[in-house]
């Protein structure tokens, strides 16, 4: 079962998180040049509603291999809690001010903070303590 909800799990982290990490980031130069930010703002959205399935799969990944209270998956869960809140409390409040004024004052500084807190995560999966793929 685990190599199930762990296969769901990085299928939805690639499938979600990546769509939003360039959409983000290609963001703001679109509003600013005659890109198509709207279409952009509205595959963050998506795909962030996506996103909700990458912790749920993790959490029953950590579950049934029975990690769930290790340091890495906690700070894991810590610095993923972190990308939601600037993903939702930042970035795509700030897409959306940013179409109707192209004001985008701190939105690309927004994008790499939730870029590079994705990105520590990742490192986090691949690298963990205690790993068997001798890593």
């Amino acid at each position: 079962m685990s190599k199930l909800f762990l296969s769901l799990h990085v299928l939805a982290a690639i499938i979600a998180i990546g769509p939003v990490t360039v959409a983000a980031s290609m963001f703001p130069k679109a509003v600013t040049t005659s890109g198509n930010p709207e279409l952009l703002h509205r595959i963050c959205r998506v795909y962030a509603l996506i996103g909700i399935s990458v912790p749920v799969f993790g959490f029953a990944t950590a579950g049934v291999m029975g990690v769930t209270g290790h340091p890495w998956v906690i700070v894991s869960i810590a610095l993923t809690t972190a990308a939601a809140f600037v993903l939702a409390l930042k970035i795509l409040p700030g897409q959306e001010k940013a179409i109707k004024t192209k004001d985008i004052k701190h939105l690309a500084m927004y994008t790499g903070v939730f870029n590079l807190l994705w990105a520590a995560v990742t490192v986090l999966m691949i690298l963990r303590p205690g790993s068997t793929t001798g890593a």
